[in-house]
């Protein structure tokens, strides 16, 4: 019989931590984390990375296992996330994936092998070179241009995955989207997804406020620190929420406009983790646009999961 396994994925700021908690203890289960920036020790505003009081003892897994300067690739984290997996069912616990990286949790549910083909120094080195040249942005839109799938999925800021999707395509002559897609895998878990969506209007408003409230709790002293140790170009800090601020500490705008950038960065990323996972994974959306609802939809989706799992 496969392993059972709970998946809460959706945009940011779309509540999944909160819920990813309530299920854990409706459920008896266990949070892995699906976020491939929590992953950092440091990154903790920048990221929204759950604090000890929000996880209520619940346990929770692959979260602060690497050094700000360290990699880390998808297929680190489905080998770490599936071990994860094993040792929570061995404990008679359900584990329950919750994160908004869709290529990381894809990769665990589904019997992806990571080949090393596609691999070309010489490419990978004049792709290295045209990004320090051209910057981020633009070497993303080349990558659109031949591969649109794989770009939806990798944030502009990311260089190093989209200098690596483009390698595949230059080396290969096929889109890594297409290779991955020809594979047909095979589903390794039993699995339940479940995704959380809401009104846009109300979703950006939450992000707007969460991007407030990172402010206020320090996100800018964060970026500093990370700036004055010298990481602010090692992949990590690539991420949405320090790069912009990045622009303000070097003197280049003002920081009320760094903080308009990162709201409105923050706001084409959950769109674009939206298109990603509706095109996918077989998932039950759930509105929750009516916060008066919100704790009944909560034991929804707890029930939901219970009976696509067969736990009760």
């Amino acid at each position: 019989m496969k392993e059972k396994v709970a998946v809460i994925i959706g945009p940011t700021a779309s509540g999944k931590t909160d819920l990813s908690i309530f299920i854990a203890k409706q459920l008896n289960g266990e949070v892995i984390s699906g976020d491939s920036m929590q992953i950092y020790r440091g990154l903790d505003i920048g990221t929204a990375k759950v604090s000890k009081k929000e996880m209520d003892g619940v346990p929770h897994h692959l979260i602060d296992i690497k050094k700000v300067d360290e990699t880390f690739s998808v297929a680190e984290f489905q080998q770490l996330a599936r071990k994860k997996i094993a040792d929570i069912h061995a404990r008679g616990k359900l584990p329950i994936i919750c994160g908004g990286t869709g290529l990381y949790i894809q990769s665990v549910l589904y019997d992806y092998q990571f080949a090393q083909d596609g691999n070309d120094e010489t490419i990978r080195k004049e792709l290295e070179k045209e990004a320090d040249n051209i910057g981020a942005e633009a070497i993303h839109e080349k990558l659109r241009a031949v591969d649109p799938v794989s770009a939806a999925a990798i944030h502009p800021n990311n260089v190093r995955r989209t200098i690596r999707a483009l390698e595949i395509f230059y080396a290969t002559g096929r889109p890594v989207s297409k290779q991955q897609s020809s594979k047909k895998p095979d589903e390794k878990y039993d699995s339940a997804i479940v995704g959380l969506i809401m009104d846009r209007a109300l979703l950006y408003e939450r992000i707007n406020k969460r991007v407030d409230l990172m402010m206020e709790s320090g996100l800018l002293e964060e970026a500093e620190m990370l700036y004055n140790l010298g990481l602010k170009d090692v992949p990590a800090v690539q991420a949405i929420g320090y790069k912009e601020l990045f622009s303000y500490i070097k003197g280049e705008q003002e920081l009320d406009a760094a903080v308009t950038l990162l709201k409105q960065n923050s706001r084409h990323y959950a769109k674009r983790q939206l298109t990603w996972f509706r095109n996918k994974m077989d998932i039950d959306w759930v509105d929750m646009t009516d916060e008066a609802l919100r704790y009944e939809k909560k034991q929804q989706i707890s029930a939901l999961l219970a009976g696509k799992l067969n736990l009760r």
